[in-house]
């Protein structure tokens, strides 16, 4: 009985996560270096490219494309875009509006980083919140 509940507990807890994938549409710049080991970055030569669970960075973009991509990407997908450096602070707002996860203005590539980081951290806490131990039990 104990190894019963056992298995299905264990059934219902997520798979550790995989290594970080950062899907690129637009410039990345020197990014590779400031991020942590394991992580890994990777061109995108359009929306379609995306994977399920990645970090999509978007750089070079608007409101529209930003919009067409929440529309088109999974719910769950981490959306990061990337705004000039003197971008208003209306832009922003208009970004993180139209389904953006993320606004960064363009600057250190270290900066840039960090919010990325930050992303994940919030993508597994997320997983975690959703898992529901009690009806496990």
């Amino acid at each position: 009985m104990i190894k019963q509940l056992t298995r299905e507990v264990e059934a219902r807890i997520p798979a550790p996560a995989a290594d970080p994938v950062v899907a690129v549409l637009g410039r990345q710049g020197a990014l590779p270096r400031y991020l942590p080991s394991g992580w890994t970055v990777r061109r995108l030569s359009d929306l379609d490219d995306a994977r399920p669970g990645e970090i999509v960075l978007l750089s070079g973009v608007g409101v529209g494309e930003v919009r067409r991509a929440r529309a088109m990407l999974p719910r769950r997908t981490t959306i990061v875009v990337v705004i000039d450096e003197w971008a208003s602070a209306e832009l922003v707002a208009d970004v993180l509006s139209a389904g953006a996860d993320a606004c960064v203005r363009d600057g250190h590539p270290a900066i840039l980083a960090g919010h990325l980081v930050a992303c994940r951290r919030r993508q597994l806490a997320e997983r975690w919140a959703n898992l529901d131990l009690a009806r496990a039990a």
